[in-house]
């Protein structure tokens, strides 16, 4: 599948602080496709499939009478509970395009946390207030992890102690989102860049995260629009081909309770193994990545597991400013990611990742020829796409 599809429009919503959109979710989904549509010079007419993750609401039925979409030849939806979804969701895509079951596809993601729940919230997706806290919570609820803070603060806190990692660390990755975030006009926490001080100084959520360490919770819709090469050349924004993609876990990754053998792991070993292949480069041929940073912690593991440095040097080339833009060896999360930007689950990290081939970023790495999106490390099955120049 190498380079047989690419990306031809993105797209995206206004973004709102959590509660504080005046559309619904759905009409943000609506907008988002929209402007994904126009942005790749096509009519909403053209897209004949449809692909999210984690969403049932935001559904092809509603979608298609809303938008008056002709005709859908393709559907899809990723297993997992996160964002770890957002680009196996673009794999999907690439796979049905592939294989000719649809021409153009929209991929998406809809989030209003003020109006449907918030995920970092206790008690979210388990019965709060009853004697029932069933599948896999039962491992983590009645021993006091009732949320992803918490969770994923386990597992960082482990991580940091065989690693020899700081708080420096966790502390780099915040700051080029926030860095990021102040030139990009998308950006709800442009105008708040933050400092050292003011990373210690906040409180904390889960030691060892701090609030600055934590993704915001937010409202908004992001999307793409996915075709084959050929078609996208003639488009007005041109191709960005999807150079490969990959998903996956090993054995017993993810399993419930901690009981996996590598813990703890972002469970990119083997997805990083598998995209590496496919795409026939290597993480020194990548210029700049965006890497879904619900937390600080996981997307240093999920940097370490891609192939991007060892374990045990982590510390000291984070914090020689190598995920610094515009001078680090590897800029991430140039728009100011989810930390920055907007939490839109992630896939406004994708949308980032195609405009830095395409040369629109705010925070654009010079000549980029590769760009690798990562998505929702902690949670399994992991997944991973890399863009390429065509």
């Amino acid at each position: 599948m190498q380079r047989r599809t690419a990306v031809a429009g993105v797209g995206e919503s206004e973004f709102f602080k959590r509660g504080g959109a005046s559309e619904t979710e759905f009409q943000l989904a609506c907008k988002a496709i929209r402007r994904a549509v126009e942005d790749a010079g096509l009519k909403l007419s053209d897209v004949d499939g449809i692909v999210s993750y984690m969403d049932a609401r935001n559904n092809p039925v509603r979608l298609s009478a809303a938008l008056g979409l002709s005709r859908i030849e393709f559907t899809g939806q990723t297993f997992g509970g996160g964002g770890n979804g957002a680009a196996s969701a673009v794999m999907i895509a690439d796979a049905a395009i592939s294989a000719g079951y649809a021409e153009t596809i929209v991929v998406f993601r809809a989030l209003a946390q003020g109006q449907f729940g918030r995920f970092g919230q206790a008690g979210f997706g388990y019965s709060a207030g009853r004697n029932v806290v069933p599948g896999p919570q039962a491992f983590t609820v009645p021993y006091g992890l009732v949320t992803a803070a918490q969770i994923n603060a386990v597992q960082t806190v482990r991580f940091m102690h065989e690693h020899a990692v700081t708080q420096d660390s966790l502390f780099e990755v915040a700051f080029v989102a926030y860095d990021n975030a102040q030139r990009n006009p998308r950006a709800l926490r442009r105008g708040s860049p933050i400092t050292r001080e003011d990373y210690d100084e906040s409180r904390w959520i889960a030691e060892p995260f701090h609030l600055f360490d934590c993704c915001p919770e937010n409202d908004g819709a992001s999307a793409i629009v996915v075709t084959t090469v050929e078609r996208a050349r003639d488009l007005a924004k041109g191709a960005v081909p999807i150079l490969a993609a990959a998903q996956g876990l090993e054995h017993r990754g993810g399993v419930d309770g901690f009981n996996e053998a590598p813990f703890p792991t972002a469970h990119f070993r083997h997805v990083g193994e598998s995209l590496w292949s496919r795409a026939g480069v290597s993480p020194k041929d990548v210029p700049v990545a965006q890497f879904y940073e619900n937390f600080t912690g996981p997307v240093l593991m999920a940097i370490s597991e891609m192939g991007f440095c060892p374990p045990d040097d982590l510390e000291k080339w984070v914090t020689a400013g190598s995920l610094r833009w515009p001078n680090g060896e590897l800029p991430i999360n140039t728009s100011g990611g989810n930390l920055g930007e907007a939490y839109i689950h992630g896939f406004g990290l994708v949308n980032e990742a195609v405009r830095q081939i395409r040369g629109e970023s705010t925070s654009q790495v010079e000549g980029a020829e590769l760009s690798l999106m990562v998505a929702g490390p902690g949670y399994a099955p992991g997944s991973a796409v890399l863009f390429c120049r065509d």
